[in-house]
Parts: C-alpha cells; structure tokens; sequence
C-alpha cells in the first residue's frame, strides 16, 4: 500500500450519504474507548458508540459530527462510517442541541411507526383468529 497525506472518508445514513470527502485525521469513539486515524492506519473495523466524531479536513479546519451506534470499516485509504442517525454541527455546543432535537424526533417517529405495527399485527391475529372459529 502507498503512503497517502488523506483519506477518504464517508458517513452514511440509512436514507442519506451525511459526509464525503477527504480529511488526514478522524477521532471517534468504539465500546472500548477513543480512537484516531490517520491517512496510513492499518485497516480495521469497529463498532461506534453514541458520540461525537470529528474531522480534520486538508484545510485544517474541522468537522463534527454526532453519531449515533454503527459501524466503521478502514480498508486503504478509504473509511466508512454506517450509523442509524447522525447530524453535522458548527461547533459542540450547536452539535448537542441539533443531536437532541434531531434524535428525540426520529424516537418519536419510530415510537409511532412501531405503535402502527403493534396495531396492524394485532389486527392480523384478530382476523387469524376468527378464521379458526367453526361456523355456525
């Protein structure tokens, strides 16, 4: 493998690509405490946990990132990062109140899809149900 000055680097989203681009250093957070890498880190995979991420662009300005749980995979000089939600912020203060707002949203939108399908199923145990009842 070459020696690189970045990587690529891409968060996705279940519905959306949140990031992509390059940057020469990335800190998260796995089950087993922080990490970093840069561009020649040996290749890996790691689950994340609920945290923060932050990028470090060509530039030298920084991206942040509140990640929910997921998964990173480092292959070359290419990293993937597939978590449930995440968003993008301008700065850590920003960043807890667009995680909190965001994240208590989607709960809520799934708490309502899951009641929807409680009904539904229970709906279909209903209809089973009666299709066992001998007719009279």
């Amino acid at each position: 493998m070459s020696m690189a000055s970045d990587m690529t680097v891409t968060l996705r989203l279940p519905t959306q690509t949140l990031f992509e681009g390059q940057a020469v250093q990335m800190t998260g957070m796995a089950p087993n405490g922080s990490f970093g890498i840069l561009p020649n880190h040996m290749d890996f995979v790691t689950a994340i946990v609920p945290s923060v991420m932050t990028l470090r662009l060509a530039d030298g300005s920084e991206e942040i990132f509140g990640l929910d749980e997921g998964l990173l995979v480092k292959k070359g000089h290419q990293i993937t990062v597939c978590t449930l939600r995440g968003v993008r912020g301008d700065d850590l203060g920003t960043l807890q109140d667009m995680v909190e707002a965001s994240f208590i949203q989607m709960d809520e939108d799934e708490r309502q899809a899951r009641a929807a399908l409680s009904r539904l199923e229970a709906d279909m145990v209903r209809r089973f149900a009666e299709l066992k009842r001998p007719q009279l």
